[in-house]
């Protein structure tokens, strides 16, 4: 009759109440009506809430919750990045944002999108406080996955259709988890591949941010899917070492376990070769180690907020032969740091313009500020 009924079982809201009956009620197994990753959730909320009868909403302390903001400081600003675009996207579908960090603590929460007791931030949406929900499994596993209405564990849930992904940060571990819901009613649109762009979106952004002291590559296999979420994105440090890349990069590498790699053993070109990519505004044609030709550009990120790389809605006349320079500088006398480098370029790019920080800061891409900074910081540091 199970079986019967399984086949049967033609919508998704049918196949969750086969799934619970069987599980809950009669201790099988439901393959098949729901996603393996719920079935896990489900026996994981299992061993933390033997009760099921009373969704146990638990909001973190204010002091957890402060603690947690400023530790997730620049994760939030790579969502507030995005905000504004995502919620422009989703503003006729009735669907609201929510940004967890890695362990399900609420950093934001569009409004009203959720019940107005428990529509905050501070929620913690874990397994261990709210049972199987999207975000919760993220949390758990990493892994990007949807849940809907009665695939949640508590009761008081099942109006919520939930999808959600993964933010990793430099050090490969999860920073944060993206999830896109809407309440009484069906997604109008396949949620997964538009949460997972936008989480890779944030990520990208955040890893940029928390690059500090590296050589940022950016590269594809067509120049068009640059400054795109679907770039590569690869940071190389002051010795040559690989230090991080997302998920892209390691993709057309292929090699995702890059360890302590360095850059000649991925990419087949040491630190100097890439250096010079840091001057030019335009990607440059590159030829991988695995053979595989790409578009790259690379820019210096340092502690004092300056990337090397030209903005390219600067005049044309200005820019070439900074760059020029720039290359020539690196393939005369490799930098031995990224500092080092910098500095170079910045004196380069100032003798350029007559000692004219205004024009310099402009042709380098960055603010006057920063510029007066880094030379602070280099008189500061001996450089």
């Amino acid at each position: 009759m199970d079986a019967l009924q399984q086949c049967f079982s033609s919508t998704g809201a049918e196949r969750a109440l086969q799934a619970r009956r069987q599980f809950f009620e009669a201790g099988i197994r439901p393959s098949g009506l729901v996603s393996e990753a719920v079935i896990q959730s489900w026996l994981r909320s299992q061993r933390q809430h033997r009760n099921r009868r009373r969704l146990p909403l638990a909001p973190v302390s204010p002091s957890r919750l402060h603690a947690t903001q400023e530790r997730c400081r620049s994760l939030l600003l790579a969502l507030q990045h995005e905000l504004p675009t995502l919620e422009q996207a989703l503003a006729g579908t009735g669907t609201r944002v929510m940004l967890t960090d890695g362990k399900g603590i609420v950093l934001h929460v569009s409004p009203a999108s959720m019940r107005p007791r428990d529509e905050r931030v501070g929620l913690n949406m874990s397994e261990q406080a709210m049972g199987t929900t999207a975000p919760g499994i993220v949390a758990a596993t990493g892994q990007a996955c949807t849940v809907s209405n009665g695939e949640h564990y508590f009761d008081e849930l099942h109006a919520f259709r939930c999808a959600a992904a993964p933010i990793r940060d430099v050090h490969g571990r999860l920073a944060g988890v993206l999830n896109l819901m809407v309440e009484n009613q069906h997604f109008s649109f396949d949620a997964s591949p538009v949460v997972g762009m936008y989480a890779m979106t944030i990520e990208n952004t955040l890893l940029q941010a928390q690059s500090h002291e590296h050589l940022v590559l950016r590269f594809q296999v067509t120049p068009a899917l640059l400054h795109t979420p679907l770039q590569a994105l690869l940071g190389v440090a002051a010795d040559g070492r690989v230090a991080w890349m997302n998920a892209t990069a390691a993709q057309l590498i292929g090699q995702p376990g890059h360890g302590a790699c360095s850059a000649q053993e991925l990419l087949g070109h040491d630190l100097p070769r890439l250096l010079q990519l840091s001057g030019r505004p335009a990607p440059a044609p590159l030829r991988l180690a695995s053979g595989l030709g790409v578009w790259m550009q690379a820019h210096l990120q340092t502690s004092h907020g300056l990337g090397t790389h030209l903005d390219t809605s600067a005049a044309e006349d200005e820019a070439s032969p900074v760059a020029t320079e720039a290359t020539a500088v690196a393939e005369a006398q490799p930098m031995a740091t990224l500092r080092e480098h910098s500095a170079q370029l910045i004196k380069e790019t100032l003798d350029h313009h007559g000692g004219n920080v205004s024009q310099a800061a402009r042709a380098l891409g960055i603010s006057r500020g920063t510029l007066y900074r880094r030379l602070r910081g280099g008189r500061d540091e001996g450089c």
